[in-house]
């Protein structure tokens, strides 16, 4: 048998033994260079380690206060925007209006009166408060195209969860759906804005030992202001009231029951 003969293969082996990149090449791809003569880092996998002490989540309050921001009524109150001041005597401040309540523009003026609602410190809780109290008493069919408008700011001001700006709310929106026609029945759509703060508060009691006496006879215990509050709401909202008011606040019973 005739002897096949293999050549040798024709191509040159590449010799890598000498090719060295420089620490610049290896760090632009990405890779690890180690000094020359260096050895791994040994690894540590029983190596006893310091274990930080887990901090245990601390449970949100759901009646705590929000943080309190600068409300377009003081901003405006400081501007000397309002036709406004206050009135000192000797039964206690009272608003004293430089226009004619009347002739106000009410798409203007009430939304940033309701903004107030928000506002813990004097004189402008006040003037806010009684400001709306006088609008909604002379407003008549000017208040029900703004109601829209009060939405935010009403919103706003029981979301603060401050029991002071709450119960005030609480008063201010009874005046409200009293104060002209059709105003109850426009405010069912907005229930499920403004509702929940109801639902959270109605059955927590503020008040303990001997403030509960003097602080029903004011009308700011909330759980019974809350409870007043729906039931005007029912009797002005139509016939579409009592289901909204059930859906957002489930212990609620129907007044119209027990008339």
């Amino acid at each position: 048998m005739a002897h096949i003969h293999h050549p040798h293969n024709s191509q040159k082996q590449i010799d890598i033994s000498n090719i060295q990149l420089s620490a610049k090449q290896l760090a632009a791809a990405g890779g690890y260079f180690a000094p020359p003569g260096s050895s791994p880092p040994k690894a540590g996998a029983f190596a006893s380690r310091k274990i930080a002490p887990v901090q245990p989540n601390k449970p949100k309050d759901i009646f705590s206060e929000k943080a309190k921001e600068k409300t377009s009524f003081r901003k405006l109150y400081d501007r000397g925007d309002f036709p406004i001041s206050v009135n000192h005597d000797a039964k206690g401040n009272k608003i004293n209006w430089k226009v004619d309540i009347e002739k106000l523009d009410y798409h203007h003026y009430l939304p940033l009166f309701f903004s107030g609602l928000c506002e813990t410190e004097e004189p402008f809780a006040f003037l806010a408060r009684q400001g709306i109290h006088d609008l909604l008493d002379k407003g008549g069919n000017k208040i029900l195209p703004v109601v829209p408008q009060l939405i935010i700011p009403i919103k706003k001001a029981l979301n603060t969860r401050n029991i002071h700006v709450i119960t005030t709310t609480l008063k201010v929106l009874q005046h409200l759906v009293e104060s002209a026609d059709m105003v109850g029945e426009a405010l069912v759509p907005y229930y499920r804005q403004i509702l929940p703060i109801f639902n959270l508060f109605k059955n927590k009691n503020v008040n303990l030992g001997d403030g509960i006496y003097y602080s029903q006879q004011k009308r700011e215990n909330i759980g019974d202001l809350i409870q007043e509050t729906l039931e005007k709401f029912e009797l002005t909202g139509g016939e579409d009231a009592f289901i909204n008011i059930k859906y957002m606040v489930p212990t609620y019973e129907s007044v119209l029951s027990r008339v």
